[in-house]
């Protein structure tokens, strides 16, 4: 019993080792923290969940999938595994098994971020084309978040995608009060102004791009004047 202890104990700080090396950018000393978890404790789940995102890092794709199922064999409720192994599949253009894996860790009831894998969810269905799937995620994230920043762009962009302006807008707002505008959320303000008439509005957002992110992809578009 005492060994077992201790085993997954070592098995837990190999894994948390692994998981902070692979933040930094660290992959050899990542995967080498990861095998040693597993040599300790061959049945500690989140080792191979960490595995599987070393492995998809490193391009290494059948030994990541393999790496997050077997973490989800050992416990099929693990909402990290579950998650990262959907995105890892969405990644690949597996939308429809990637969307499974994203509501399965939502129905883990100890979940505590369960809006990501709706947005998850929703950047999924959208890449497949599934439109209508992938709002019907996003408000869910948003029911969970109300401020969830990347629900609130999604449905803002999609809004101003199919003419609905004012929806477009009224996302857009409620974004900006939540949190920090990125270049990408300035430059959709400045096309959805533009595209209402809104001068003032439009020379606004313009300006905070300009100002903000000089070198941004969107502020290069925007001195092209290549709104669309």
């Amino acid at each position: 019993m005492g060994d077992e202890g201790l085993d997954r104990a070592r098995a837990r700080i190999h894994t948390e080792l692994a998981a902070g090396y692979y933040e930094i950018g660290n992959m050899s000393v990542a995967l080498e923290e990861v095998k040693e978890a597993a040599r300790a404790d061959p049945n500690y789940g989140p080792a191979y969940n960490i595995a599987g995102l070393i492995y998809a890092r490193l391009k290494e794709d059948r030994l990541a999938s393999e790496s997050f199922q077997r973490a989800l064999r050992l416990n099929p409720s693990d909402y990290d595994a579950l998650h990262n192994y959907g995105s890892f599949l969405c990644d690949r253009k597996q939308e429809r098994e990637a969307i499974k894996h994203f509501l399965a860790a939502v129905r883990n009831p100890l979940y505590p971020l369960p809006e990501r894998s709706y947005v998850n969810a929703g950047l999924c269905a959208r890449q497949s084309g599934d439109l209508a799937g992938a709002e019907e995620y996003f408000q869910q994230a948003l029911k969970l978040r109300p401020t969830q920043p990347q629900a609130l762009y999604q449905l803002a962009d999609m809004s101003y995608a199919r003419g609905d302006l004012g929806g477009a807008r009224g996302y857009l707002g409620r974004l900006t009060q939540a949190a920090d505008s990125s270049a990408e959320v300035l430059w959709l303000g400045a096309r959805i102004a533009r595209r209402m008439g809104d001068r003032n509005l439009e020379a606004s957002y313009a300006r905070q791009l300009r100002n903000r992110y000089p070198n941004a992809r969107e502020t290069r578009a925007l001195n092209a004047g290549k709104y669309e």
